[in-house]
């Protein structure tokens, strides 16, 4: 896992921190070979998430996370043991400080959350359908909750 800092945040976990929430959801999915997943985390600030967001979803505004995942048919080529680049996500770190205060959670609550529901975009899962997104919820509330953090999506 490579981390890229392009703003600081006093509140972005270490670097180790990062690597285990992104192996928890790996792990929590089934969906990730048996192999070491290659993942770039770059903190952003508000101007580059919007640029990045415009660019490639079409949205004039910053984003508190952006995933792209790697080709999937560059995946299904590689040995079973080799390292697997799963893809890159860009985290809003001034976004992200500010959401965890608007929603009463604790910064350190509001990054694992990110990093998990990142990963498991890199990982395939989406929420455009309302099945989706409930597939996708309930995994990302059993991980924070094995993580000993509250649901996600409660509002206080």
């Amino acid at each position: 896992m490579e981390l890229q800092r392009a703003c600081d945040v006093a509140s972005l976990p270490d670097k180790d921190e990062v690597r285990d929430w992104i192996e928890a959801a790996a792990d929590a999915s089934g969906r990730a070979r048996d192999s070491a997943l290659e993942v770039v985390v770059r903190i952003v600030d508000e101007q580059e998430s919007r640029d990045l967001n415009k660019r490639f979803r079409r949205k004039d505004r910053p984003t508190n996370v952006l995933a792209f995942a790697a080709d999937p048919a560059d995946l299904e080529s590689l040995p079973p043991t080799s390292r697997v680049p799963l893809g890159d996500l860009a985290i809003c770190g001034p976004l992200v400080e500010r959401e965890a205060r608007e929603q009463g959670k604790t910064a350190a609550a509001h990054w694992g959350h990110l990093l998990v529901h990142g990963t498991l975009h890199l990982l395939g899962y989406d929420h455009r359908t309302e099945a989706e997104a409930g597939e996708m919820e309930r995994l990302e509330t059993r991980i924070m909750a094995d993580r000993g953090f509250e649901d996600p999506y409660t509002v206080r």
